[in-house]
This record gives structure tokens, sequence and C-alpha cells, in this order.
């Protein structure tokens, strides 16, 4: 998550998602979140569990590809573009048709990886995201390698089931989000109006696995929020609004765009409260992330549980908001 914060005033489109809510309401009452009726009167089917183990296996190689590569994964470093090759190799395995766009920053070319689902109302576009860059200072396994390995097993989990959803999905991998949400704002950026007012949503996952966790919600739109909220509420976790993130990571490019934006988050910087961890486990008076931008976040600063709760999170959203 990038250490900048930045103001933004923007008009936030609404979209028409109460039904969507309201129907994810219901399954989660009936002990089964993500399940949603089709026109036709069927349900559709619900997300997978995914495999933490799967997500975490992301997580060693891209600590090994730092390793490899100066200690870090940051922007214009050789590290980046080996990250950025990693999850290219296995999407484009796996069916997606991928991109990779270049920017400036810094006086370095930087990279976003885009892979888009085949299929779908390209008018009504869903995409999950996460920045890929580290700091300088290490490997970036909690930030942000959590949210892109979250992102990137949800994506194999849509190929893998097959899924026909009525909505276009696209999944991103941002770069120079440490530098200041550079290669989203350039994304955003690049985009023709129409094709703004053609993503429906955008879902934002920067740090997922902090190993002192809180369970936060993005609040930026109460729809989308609920579509979170109430998942984890059927799985008997409280949630609070994710406050340390507002104007710090990716999806503020696309709120500043009016995009309709949601996400989750584990916690960065801030401290843990005593009430918080009375209600989430851990240790009061720390970071969430006592790693945060600093040399060990590695694969030992992830709290496994959290990683996977979360990363089922993602992908309840992913189905249900693409149904």
């Amino acid at each position: 998550m990038s250490i900048r914060s930045r103001r933004h005033q923007h008009t936030r489109r609404r979209r028409a998602l109460a039904a969507s809510a309201a129907t994810a309401v219901a399954f989660a009452l009936l002990g089964t979140a993500g399940a949603q009726a089709s026109q036709g009167g069927e349900q559709a089917a619900a997300a997978p569990d995914i495999p933490v183990e799967n997500v975490q296996q992301h997580l060693e190689e891209l600590e090994s590809i730092a390793d490899a590569n100066g200690g870090n994964r940051a922007h214009g470093e050789p590290g980046y573009e080996a990250s950025v090759a990693y999850l290219q190799e296995k999407l484009d395995a796996a069916g997606f048709e991928t991109q990779v766009q270049e920017f400036t920053a810094d006086g370095s070319t930087g990279y976003n990886l885009v892979a888009d689902w085949p299929g779908g109302d390209e008018a009504q576009t869903v995409m999950a995201g996460a920045h890929l860059d580290s700091v300088s200072a290490g490997a970036g396994v909690n930030d942000n390698g959590s949210g892109s390995a979250g992102v990137l097993e949800t994506a194999l989990a849509v190929s893998e089931s097959g899924l026909e959803p009525a909505k276009h999905l696209r999944f991103a991998w941002w770069g120079a989000e440490e530098l200041g949400m550079v290669g989203s704002s350039s994304y955003v950026d690049g985009l023709s109006e129409e094709e703004v007012d053609g993503i429906d949503t955008y879902l934002n996952f920067d740090m997922i696995g902090s190993p002192n966790a809180g369970q936060f919600v993005y609040d930026d739109d109460p729809e989308v929020e609920a579509v979170f909220t109430e998942w984890f509420e059927a799985q008997g976790v409280e949630t609070e609004p994710a406050e340390e993130t507002a104007g710090r990571s990716d999806h503020a490019s696309f709120e500043d765009a009016g995009v309709t934006v949601g996400g989750t988050f584990t916690g960065a910087g801030y401290t843990k409260s005593a009430e918080q961890a009375e209600k989430w486990g851990g240790t009061a008076g720390e970071p969430f992330d006592p790693c945060y931008h600093s040399a060990c976040d590695g694969t030992d600063n992830i709290d496994v549980d959290s990683l996977d709760l979360h990363t089922d999170a993602l992908a309840n959203a992913v189905w249900e908001l693409s149904s």
C-alpha cells in the first residue's frame, strides 16, 4: 500500500446492485454465501473455496523472485519484471487474454498486467486488482504479494471452474503503486469515457495477510460493501470500515474516475486497539503489520488464516458481482 495519501473529490456512481446485495444477504443467512438466483430461477454456482496452500505457493515464488533479484520487487527493478512474467505465464496457460501495458515513472519503465476472461458483457465489466510492486526495502510478501496472490488464485479458479458469468471479468496487477498509484492511474487515464462507463465495479486487494490482522472492508460504496460484510458475517467474523486505505491504494484511481469500488484489507502501519485485539485476536498496541515497508516482509510475515479468509471473500465477490 502506498505511503502517500491524497485528497480527491468525485461523484460516485451508485450502481443498481441492491438486488444483488439483498440476494447475497439471504443466501448468507442460509449458510450459502455467494449463491445467487439466476433469471431462470436456478441458483448460480457459489464461489469455490480457494485453497490457501495455492496462495501460499505464489507468495513463496514471489519471495524467491525477490531473493534472486536484489531482495525486492520494486518498480524499475528486475524483480518486478520477473513477478509480472510469473503471473502472466500462469494466466496464459489458464486461458486468459493477457496484455502488459507500459508506463513511465521516476525515469523507469513500469508495467501493468491485465488479464481478461473471455465472454461476458464488456459493457458491464467487473474488475479485481492488486498492486504487484514492493518497496525497495524488501520482498513485499504481505504488501502486496498477498493481494496479488489472492487475485491470481481467484482468476485461476475462474478458469478451473469454467465460469461463464453474465458480466465480463478482468483481473489486473498494477505497477508503481508504491510511488503513488502510478500504474493504475496510467491505466484509467488511458481509457475512453465509454470504457470507464463500462466498468461496473472495481475491487481492490492490498495487504490481506497482515500478521497482526484486522478484518476491514472498504466502505466506499454501500452496496458493494454489503456483499463483503454479509459474507464475513456468515463466517462469524465482525468487520470494520477500512479507514487506513482511504486514497492510499489503487481503488482511488478508479474512484476518482467515478467507478464504483470496494475491497478488503487486514491493516498496515496503524496500531491495533485493545478492543480490536479482543474481537480479532492478536496483540493490542502493535501495528497490524509490524514489517510494513520493511525488509522483514517475507513469507514469515503472513497470517495464514486471514489470507485464507480474505481470498475466499475475494472469490465470493467476483462470483456474486459478475453473475
